[in-house]
């Protein structure tokens, strides 16, 4: 391994931990897009390296927003109940589906997720009420968060955040740190999956967790001090910023090719 790739590695893994705090996503959806336009990782290695990476990564994020006590711990549990199952539905689909494939489908939920949170106008101070209905719903949640994370690479919560704002009303803080806490074990499952199936860089992954950790912690101290919407404003740019750059990539590919 190259000075040069260690380097842009371990910017990675600084822009993705201080997302990855800021929003209360474990950082794939920019380890994803960098590991293939920086780095040439073909889409399938990219999505199980981004995996692995996720856990240190939301492992210090969950601790962050645990000692302001912004993590509902119930939500969390149910969520992960869920994901841990979707995840090994996900990380056995990725070894099965084309990389091609994988790319577009990857843009298309970029672009999904960066349009609704324009819509979202969060509130900061607010709790969810429990009944049946509701944990069902979350477990519901938790399984098809797991099965992108697995299939996609990312932790999740670029899902589990807007659902938990506009279909839970969940507060903005609180939804960033129950995301968090809810990729651990999806991490877990996913990453011990992918490695058998060879799609993941345990090498590139510890490098991009390890500089995640303690920009993980800058990331949330600016979701504190910034306004609920202006956050939802600025992840959904970066949607749309990363979604342009591998879709500008798609078509180059496509035109070599013809």
């Amino acid at each position: 391994m190259t000075t040069r790739r260690i380097a842009t590695l371990a910017g990675v893994g600084l822009l993705a931990g201080f997302f990855s705090g800021l929003f209360g996503v474990g950082g794939g959806i920019v380890i994803v897009p960098l590991l293939v336009l920086l780095l040439a990782f073909p889409q399938r290695l990219a999505s199980g390296t981004s995996l692995a990476a996720i856990l240190p990564t939301a492992i210090a994020g969950s601790i962050g927003y645990a000692v302001r006590g912004e993590v509902d711990w119930v939500a969390a549990g149910c969520l992960a109940v869920g994901a841990i199952a979707g995840s090994l539905i996900g990380t056995w689909m990725l070894a099965r589906i084309s990389q091609g494939w994988l790319r577009w489908a990857f843009v298309a939920f970029q672009l999904i997720m960066a349009v609704s949170l324009f819509f979202v106008v969060p509130a900061r101070e607010t709790s969810l009420d429990y009944s049946v209905g509701t944990v069902l719903a979350l477990a519901g949640v938790g399984l098809f968060t797991g099965i992108l994370s697995g299939l996609l690479g990312v932790g999740g919560g670029v899902i589990v955040v807007p659902v938990m704002l506009l279909f839970f009303g969940m507060g903005d803080l609180v939804a960033k740190g129950t995301s968090l806490v809810m990729m651990i074990p999806t991490a877990i499952t996913g990453t011990i999956s992918n490695l058998r199936n060879r799609n993941s860089d345990l090498r590139a992954a510890g490098i991009i967790g390890l500089l995640a950790i303690p920009a993980s912690f800058g990331g949330i101290a600016v979701a504190a001090a910034i306004p609920p919407q202006l956050g939802s404003i600025l992840f959904a740019l970066l949607l749309l910023f990363t979604a342009s750059q591998l879709i500008i990539k798609g078509l180059k590919e496509r035109r070599a090719g013809a």
